[in-house]
């Protein structure tokens, strides 16, 4: 019997969501480079600048930590905002440049971790690491999948970072231990060098067909909008309060002598922004005001909570709620500048908006270095505080808000 020519072909079936390649993909990979990099020299650090040294000389050190952290922020927000708003169509270079000078600076401070050298290096990696958070939020918008929202995919960049770090930060300590933190930093100047290598080979959707003008295009500072103003000043109160709890917190426990309880500290931190990660990828659809509402309510609570009857478990409790409540807020308000800022200004957006995060953040490390160390003391102080800002902030939007 001859063959027919109606015979069915073999069945081609759809390839399902997750088999395919996500245009975040290679976003992802270079956070995960970037996080790992950043964690090693952060574990680096912190056994040369804090635990190596007794609590009175720690505080010092801690304190011109915290103002070393400050400073790259005289550069962020008037100089690389703009400098990236004006190079946007070489963004994935700009990415690069940032990866390969924190390799270069990792590795020279691997020759002198003690010294006081280093406080400059750490200066330039952490420049170049606020410049590489501003250029890869700002590159998020051009690499969104079709089916994916900015909280959720935001949500996803925050989990990889989370990973990457707590892995790292692992290694980085068993390496640390074993043969010497220097070398812990001669491992950040390898990661940092492989994502050098993974920024270039970013789609070229990630850089804009404008922007290339040579220094000649004048990018004018961007207005924030009632939204965005609202997403960055609650993001603020917790930042500050994340700032406040990680120094406070840390010398309290410190303070009886136990590393143990500091351990327990960073995991309940670690924890918390993973949780916090979690929820946001969860709630992929939730408008970002809500997320912000929320996450100061719960960390508010479990600081009243710590306050009322304050022990190790209640303070790493509220440790945990606050780290939480900062992960919440942070993918809120990137989704709000993402969305609220064209490509020509967002470089900016992120910078400014950064400046006053870190400001914040050092803001409420200071005050935990100055207050004395009773929990029930500081954790009463940081629920209050925290209300109250939240509740200002909130009072002046809704009389501001135009009757309709």
């Amino acid at each position: 019997m001859p063959a027919t020519s109606d015979r069915p072909g073999p069945v081609t079936l759809p390839r399902p969501a997750w088999a395919r390649a996500s245009p975040l993909a290679p976003l992802l990979r270079l956070t995960l480079a970037a996080g790992a990099g950043d964690a090693l020299v952060a574990v680096a650090l912190a056994n040369t600048v804090f635990f190596r040294v007794p609590v009175g000389e720690a505080r010092g050190r801690v304190a011109l930590y915290l103002l070393l952290t400050m400073a790259p922020f005289a550069v962020v927000a008037p100089v690389v905002g703009p400098l990236l708003d004006r190079v946007r169509s070489g963004r994935r270079y700009a990415l690069a440049v940032t990866m390969a000078g924190r390799a270069v600076l990792a590795w020279a401070m691997a020759q002198a971790p003690n010294g006081l050298r280093i406080y400059p290096a750490a200066f330039a990696v952490l420049v170049l690491a606020k410049a590489y958070g501003v250029a890869r939020s700002a590159a998020v918008p051009r690499l969104l999948p079709d089916d994916a929202t900015l909280v959720g995919s935001n949500a996803r960049l925050s989990a990889t970072t989370i990973v990457a770090s707590t892995t790292a930060a692992l290694v980085g300590l068993a390496v640390g231990h074993g043969v010497g933190f220097a070398w812990t930093l001669r491992v950040a100047a390898l990661v940092f060098a492989a994502g050098a290598v993974l920024a270039l080979a970013l789609p070229r959707a990630v850089d804009s067909d404008g922007g290339a003008a040579g220094g000649r295009e004048r990018v004018r500072p961007p207005a924030f909008p009632r939204d965005a103003r609202l997403a960055l000043l609650s993001a603020v109160s917790l930042r500050a309060l994340a700032g406040f709890l990680t120094t406070y917190l840390a010398f309290l426990l410190r303070r009886k002598g136990s590393t143990v309880d500091i351990g327990l500290l960073a995991a309940a931190v670690a924890a918390g922004s993973a949780g916090g990660t979690a929820i946001g990828a969860a709630m992929r659809d939730a408008a970002p005001d809500r997320l912000i509402v929320g996450a100061v309510g719960l960390g508010a609570l479990f600081c009243a909570i710590g306050a009322y009857r304050y022990s190790l478990v209640t303070a790493l409790l509220a440790a945990f709620a606050a780290a939480v409540a900062g992960a919440l807020a942070k993918i809120a308000l990137d989704s709000t500048l993402q969305a609220g800022f064209g490509d020509a200004v967002r470089g900016q957006a992120f910078a400014r908006s950064e400046t006053v995060l870190q400001l914040a953040w050092v803001g409420g490390g200071a005050v935990g270095l100055a207050l004395p160390l009773r929990g029930s003391y500081g954790l009463g102080l940081a629920a209050v505080a925290l209300v109250a800002a939240t509740s200002t902030v909130r009072l002046r939007a809704y009389r501001r808000r135009p009757v309709t």
